[in-house]
């Protein structure tokens, strides 16, 4: 495992951080002779003016197990230091130490330095921290302190000691996870409100995509600097140029590049040295032409990092802030929408234009715009961490082509929904193979694994925009009934078919029909009395114009009346008014179906967020570190306390007489075919064989039938046959899914999907969520099985899926639930490679 990694820091910009070389020995003494003198007491307890041979010796090298240090570094520049030494061979402590140079302190340097030390010290088996710290380093206190671990303090001989485990618990994480917020969301900040712009490639012929750029900026009415990079020309469009950013001796925070792809490295030094916080490269000729360009992708990066960059692109259409403050178009597009409070982000740069237009169309005010292209530093997931605190964007739209990081981007979902809304066209579909022939969540399960994030995802941009319309001018339904109003009953008629497919039930006494002849007024009453209606949450309306000439003018005003009712009540509405234009603010769709979807997916959505979160409960008998992904699976599950009845293969009948002996009588004989274990419709299973007679027989019909591999088990009390899987989903990561037994539910597919690990309410959602649950219940007399067991299981399986990484499938099946427990008869697993998780251990920028 790398221990390198681009990291941010608490101001937002990106640092490089590595384990410490023999050649840095040079480095380390110019590092130490720029400290000054109280920062060396502070580290040394001594003025130390110097660094002996010996000690440098020392210090650059280490083992990387009983002794390990790291550098964070900038350019070729030491910044800090951090170490750890075990205090003798095996002791499960080491201390730990670090320094950080005068200039730079107080940009959370202590902090990122602790978690990547203790991260590497539980993987060389250490589990303890102590450290020495001078009772006026309030400092290096601090940082040990807001770490979120359980620290033991002792005052002796002048000196603060500390101890305390260095186990991840909920506490730290809370804490990484808020800092990491921060982080993030103040890197976006930095590109998204500029003090001033530098642009590179705006040719002086006012031609070609950088002049385009430095057009819409300068036309944009963007408030701060803007400074046009030339070698050669004196003005470009009307703006004096120059030839480094450096010299036009105002603030930049960005870089605008559109220079070929062999001129981005001259110009992200320029904006390096001018003191940019970020890059957005819209040139193309990266990873999207071939192996060069991912190479070439690769080292824009790593030269962004090491100069404290961050990189939106390449090959986007850029970024936009329509803050009046700020008022910056930074994009190919030459027109923004309307200032708003919706912010948006855009995977694709060709769409990008589209999609701004589309909004505008709409009526979408935009916060903020981002347009990541080939996503290669900043993507959707900073975005989130930005515009969950900013208080100008209250709905967010994501445009997603491909997933990142989706174990993070579902994380920081599920908390950025319970403030702001967040609607993602994003793919529904699992690549094959992932988990080998098991089954995995299909589109229609995929698409309430968004929503049990609290993403509301949708198939197409025009939904996209249909149900953030909704969500921008309306207030969440309080439930899922519908008052159907309108002047023909035809299109009502379609309404209730439309709820009815979209999970909306139509409230007691609609659809209300008013007469086609019927005018505004009368129309207003009764959306009127729909909107106070105790029966209703929320209001469709259809309606389709009058004859001409019907009514008289002044009652066929119909849009003021569908207005006045729609913007003054606290239920929303969502119309398909086929006669003219409504007021902005009310959302109408060319056909009921549209209507009622957009309606369909706010309603869930409301539906989640009054429902509390769950829990990840505390779990007994769990013993992480007696797990080992080496051997059989019954043992990986039984340090997670999940038991599996023990079994054994037989290939000849002899072989299967003794097994079936050394168990003990009564036994099972099974067909030992993956897919025939469990299959007593097709006579693979042989059940109650009480003697030797009897082994025998059945072996002879299973090895004639199947082959003369066979299973042989005890018998145990019968019930209701389960089934629990767990693959790996690329947007996702591990996903556990629930089901009852079965041939008919395996050609139905009725398994219940939820992302690992489980809460306590989505485990107790499993159980009850497949259409064949009500089985588990009592039916038709039956005792109803033990449900809490279930739900205990699968949090145990949720819990080593998420710590397991190697486990790249599993299966328990069957899984016989009773009602005093349950008895898993068959697990199964695929041990692989670890799958990436880059959403656990300490925070690391990851290239994509």
């Amino acid at each position: 495992m790398t221990r390198e990694a681009d990291v941010l820091l608490s101001d937002g910009s990106a640092v490089h951080m590595r384990p410490i070389r023999p050649d840095d020995a040079p480095a380390i003494v110019e590092f130490h002779s720029r400290m000054s003198d109280r920062t060396r007491y502070l580290r040394y307890f001594s003025p130390y003016p110097r660094i002996p041979e010996r000690d440098l010796e020392r210090f650059v090298n280490v083992d990387h197990h009983d002794r390990e240090a790291f550098v964070i570094v900038s350019g070729p520049r030491i910044m800090a230091v951090g170490r750890y030494e075990r205090l003798g061979p095996g002791s499960p402590e080491a201390e730990v130490a670090f320094v950080v140079e005068d200039a730079h302190q107080g940009r959370g340097i202590g902090s990122v330095l602790l978690e990547h030390l203790a991260d590497a010290a539980r993987v060389n088996g250490i589990s303890r921290f102590v450290a020495e710290v001078l009772p006026q380093n309030g400092g290096m206190l601090r940082v040990f302190s807001d770490f979120g671990y359980q620290i033991q303090r002792r005052y002796a001989d002048g000196v603060v000691h500390l101890s305390f485990s260095i186990a991840p618990t909920e506490k730290s994480r809370e804490v990484q996870e808020s800092r990491e917020q921060r982080t993030e969301a103040r890197s976006i900040a930095r590109l998204l409100h500029p003090r001033g712009v530098a642009v590179y490639g705006a040719s002086a012929s006012g031609q070609g995509i950088g002049a385009a750029l430095l057009g819409h900026l300068r036309d944009g009415g963007y408030t701060g600097s803007v400074v046009p990079v030339h070698r050669s020309a004196a003005r470009v469009a009307g703006l004096r140029a120059y030839r480094s950013a450096t010299e036009a001796g105002a603030a930049v925070d960005l870089a605008l590049i559109a220079v070929p792809p062999d001129g981005v490295d001259d110009a992200v030094a320029d904006a390096a040295a001018a003191g940019a916080g970020g890059l957005v490269v819209v040139s193309a000729g990266f990873a999207e032409a071939g192996p060069e360009g991912v190479l070439a992708q690769r080292a824009l990066v790593d030269a962004a990092h090491a100069a404290g960059l961050r990189v939106v692109g390449p090959n986007c259409l850029g970024i936009a802030n329509t803050d009046p403050s700020v008022r910056l178009n930074a994009t190919l597009a030459p027109r923004l929408p309307a200032a708003g409070r919706v912010g948006f982000f855009s995977q694709s740069g060709a769409l990008g234009v589209a999609l701004l237009a589309e909004a505008d169309r709409r009526g979408l005010g935009l916060s903020s715009f981002v347009s990541a292209g080939n996503r290669a530093d900043v993507s959707g997931n900073d975005l989130l961490q930005y515009w969950q605190d900013d208080p100008g964007t209250d709905l967010v739209l994501l445009y997603l082509e491909t997933f990142g990081n989706a174990r993070k981007f579902a994380r920081l979902a599920r908390r950025m929904s319970r403030v702001k809304p967040v609607v993602a066209v994003a793919s529904a579909t699992r690549p094959p193979g992932l988990a080998g022939d098991l089954p995995g969540p299909d589109t229609k399960a995929v698409t309430a694994l968004f929503a049990r994030s609290g993403v509301i995802r949708v198939d197409t941009v025009a939904e996209l925009f249909d149900v953030g319309v909704l969500l921008a001018h309306q207030p969440l339904p309080s439930g899922r009934r519908v008052a159907v109003v309108g002047n023909s009953s035809a299109l009502s008629g379609l309404a209730v078919a439309a709820c009815r497919a979209n999970g909306l039930t139509v409230a007691e006494g609609y659809p209300q029909d008013i007469s086609p002849q019927a005018g505004a007024h009368d129309f207003a009453d009764a959306l009127a009395d729909a909107a106070v209606d105790d029966r209703v949450d929320a209001l469709v309306v259809v309606f389709a114009p009058p004859l001409p000439g019907q009514l008289p003018d002044e009652d066929a005003d119909f849009a003021a009346a569908l207005g006045s009712v729609a913007l003054a009540g606290e239920k929303p509405t969502v119309a398909t008014f086929l006669l003219g234009q409504l007021p902005a603010k009310v959302p109408s769709y060319p056909s009921v179906e549209e209507a009622v979807r957009a309606l369909g997916r706010v309603a869930t959505y409301a539906d989640w967020l009054r429902r509390p979160p769950g829990v990840l409960p505390v779990l007994s008998g769990v013993d992480p570190g007696a797990a080992e992904c080496e051997g059989p699976p019954s043992e990986l599950l039984a340090a997670y306390g999940i038991p599996v009845e023990p079994s054994t293969s037989a290939g000849t009948i002899d072989e299967a007489v003794a097994a079936a002996e050394a168990l003990g009588y009564p036994v099972a004989l099974k067909a030992a075919g993956r897919a025939l274990r469990h299959r007593i419709d097709l006579g693979a299973v042989r059940l109650a064989l009480a003697d030797e007679d009897d082994v025998r027989a059945a072996y002879r019909e299973l090895a004639a039938a199947f082959g003369p591999h066979v299973l042989v088990q005890s018998m145990v009390a019968p019930g209701v046959a389960c089934t629990v899987e767990v693959v790996e989903d690329p947007a996702f990561g591990p996903v556990v899914g629930f089901g009852l037994g079965g041939v008919a539910s395996e050609l139905l597919g009725d398994l219940a999907w939820r992302a690992a690990p489980l809460t306590d309410r989505a485990a107790a959602a499993l159980v009850d969520e497949p259409r064949a649950a009500p089985l588990l219940h009592g039916y038709r007399g039956s005792a109803p099985v033990d449900r809490d067991a279930l739900i205990d299981l699968l949090l145990r399986v949720g819990r080593l899926a998420d710590e397991h990484p190697r486990v790249r499938a599993l299966s328990l099946n069957p899984v016989l639930a009773r009602p005093d427990g349950y008895a898993v008869l068959h697990a199964s697993m695929e041990i692989g490679e670890p799958g990436v998780r880059p959403d656990t251990g300490p925070r690391r920028l990851e290239a994509v």
